[in-house]
């Protein structure tokens, strides 16, 4: 039989099978996030498309190429978001989180979008974690959120990832950085493409992020940011620097970073690893000191990062890096018998409240197939209830590990007895799970 449809080009089901690896890494950066002090926030999967327009910035690849922008039946522009930032930078003032006090600290998980060329690590519909500072002006603050990311990597035992490092300037000393790429720039416009002619008036730094192999070796040569920031960048820059010296994280300074949205100022950072093809940018971030203000708040210092699960799950395969596996059955019930079915799934209810993982037949299997189903699917004990087992109000639970047997009531000592046998039979971990360690 044909299937109806297929899934769109540029998104990827995420099977049982691979789940496990997403929820692990999951816990991991929420619990390295809450050891910093973050709450997590939800926006919604879509925003009116001027928002993305006035935080991403017109000139970027972003809003003139890949968004998934659409009009709704009630005429209203609206857009997928391409990224997390704006959303949460919305949410913020609109709900005035910051009447909490400041800063404010807030991350999460989220699906964006971008019409884009599908590729290794990078879909149409791909996943990131990110978090989100408002407040902060200090440069404490860069090297804080810098230190998060390189904490989950840490956890999860990634290897050989390079820091590198920019200051891309602020309000005050950028226009003269953007004469000097105008300057460069100019005596190359015939050559540029058509989108990087276009924003050489309007923004020409965005040339310096064109994907475009004539545009990118132009800009190889263009001049670089770092002559052209003030006193009071370097000083910033400098200071994020010496924190990360401090605490031991190696980085480079890579004066060609620029990253790809146009809220970006001062800081900007990327973790980068050769292990997943040219697109090697993990996670990416800085500081954004003039969106709020770009989207009708005050003027507040914030900043933050975005990691690429798809990416990052990537590099821990290409890495050898194996995850946590899920946990499996501990207790499968067979019944022989419509009452022992019943017994059975009174039992299996038993087990799972008491937040134990127990499984029973529920697709008609034969009691040969149930036993094979149970070691299909790895469980730690099994147990199977017939006439006879009712009658004796006893049966025999047998680990499924080592092969030992033992007999337990069929009443309300089922549970205690089982228990023991459970605990006795298995290791640290499970006892941990029980609360017994």
């Amino acid at each position: 039989m044909k299937l109806i449809t297929s899934g769109i080009k540029g998104t990827e089901d995420i099977l049982p099978a691979d789940s496990y690896k997403w929820q692990f890494v999951e816990d991991i950066m929420r619990g390295q996030a809450q050891s910093y002090g973050f709450k997590e926030i939800r926006t919604p999967v879509f925003e009116h498309t001027e928002l993305f327009n006035r935080s991403v910035g017109d000139t970027t690849d972003v809003v003139q190429k890949e968004m998934y922008t659409f009009t709704t039946k009630g005429g209203e522009s609206v857009t997928l978001r391409p990224e997390g930032t704006a959303g949460a930078a919305r949410a913020m003032l609109e709900h005035g989180i910051y009447n909490d006090g400041y800063p404010v600290k807030v991350y999460y998980f989220t699906s964006c979008y971008r019409y884009e060329k599908p590729q290794k690590g990078r879909q149409r519909e791909f996943h990131q974690f990110g978090i989100e500072v408002y407040g902060a002006p200090s440069f404490y603050a860069d090297a804080e959120v810098i230190c998060c990311a390189n904490s989950v990597f840490d956890r999860l035992g990634v290897r050989g990832l390079s820091l590198e490092l920019n200051s891309i300037g602020c309000k005050h000393c950028r226009p003269k950085y953007h004469d000097a790429l105008k300057d460069y720039f100019r005596q190359h416009e015939s050559e540029l493409c058509d989108t990087c002619r276009d924003r050489l008036e309007r923004n020409p730094m965005r040339i310096l992020d064109c994907k475009s192999p004539v545009c990118s070796e132009i800009a190889a040569n263009a001049p670089t940011v770092l002559d052209y920031i003030c006193d009071d960048c370097k000083e910033h820059f400098e200071g994020v620097k010496s924190c990360l010296d401090a605490v031991g994280i190696e980085y480079k300074v890579n004066p060609r970073i620029v990253r790809g949205l146009d809220y970006y100022t001062r800081t900007v950072f990327e973790f980068v690893s050769e292990n997943i093809g040219a697109q090697g940018t993990v996670c990416g971030g800085g500081r954004y000191d003039g969106l709020i203000e770009e989207l009708g708040g005050q003027p507040t210092p914030s900043l933050g990062f975005g990691l690429g699960l798809e990416r990052l799950l990537l590099l821990l395969d290409t890495q050898g890096i194996e995850l946590e596996k899920p946990p499996v059955c501990d207790l499968y019930v067979i019944g022989i018998g419509d009452k022992a079915k019943l017994k059975a799934f009174e039992i299996v209810e038993g087990i799972r409240n008491s937040s134990l993982i127990a499984e029973g037949d529920i697709v008609g299997r034969s009691t040969k197939a149930q036993m094979k189903y149970a070691d299909k699917i790895e469980a730690k004990f099994s147990v199977v209830i017939g006439d006879d087992e009712l009658a004796a109000n006893k049966a025999t639970v047998k680990n499924m590990m080592n092969g030992s047997k033992k007999e337990v009531p069929l009443d309300e000592g089922f549970y205690d007895a089982f228990f023991a046998m459970y605990v006795n039979g298995a290791n640290d971990s499970f006892m941990e799970k029980l609360g017994l360690v």
